[in-house]
């Protein structure tokens, strides 16, 4: 494969289902989301992710990891909901990105 890769991180229910649609995934739980995470941003083999997608609930504890890529086009971190439901960080998130971006929020 020569194209970027994709990874979902998560509690192993909320993602396990990804894999199906050929993603990578990576089980984690608070006390490993960062190990999980810093590796997933040296891959072993280029190229690497260009897409991580994290549970809602795991992005507060990666808050600092996530925040020191905002301004890099790859990888894009992408908050989902999980097996618990949302907690409107995604949209939240995306709120802030186009309001960056055009200056004023027009969502």
């Amino acid at each position: 494969m020569n194209g970027y890769k994709i990874a979902v991180i998560g509690d192993r229910e909320s993602v396990m289902g990804f894999r199906a649609l050929g993603l990578d995934v990576f089980p984690a739980e608070e006390a490993n989301a960062k190990a999980v995470f810093n590796a997933l941003l040296r891959p072993e083999q280029e190229p690497g992710y260009a897409i991580l997608y994290i549970t809602e609930e795991l992005t507060i504890p990666l808050r600092a990891e996530i925040d020191a890529l905002k301004d890099e086009l790859i990888p894009a971190v992408i908050p989902i909901p999980s097996k618990n439901g949302t907690l409107h960080l995604g949209m939240n998130a995306l709120n802030s990105a186009v309001e960056r971006a055009v200056g004023s929020n027009i969502l």
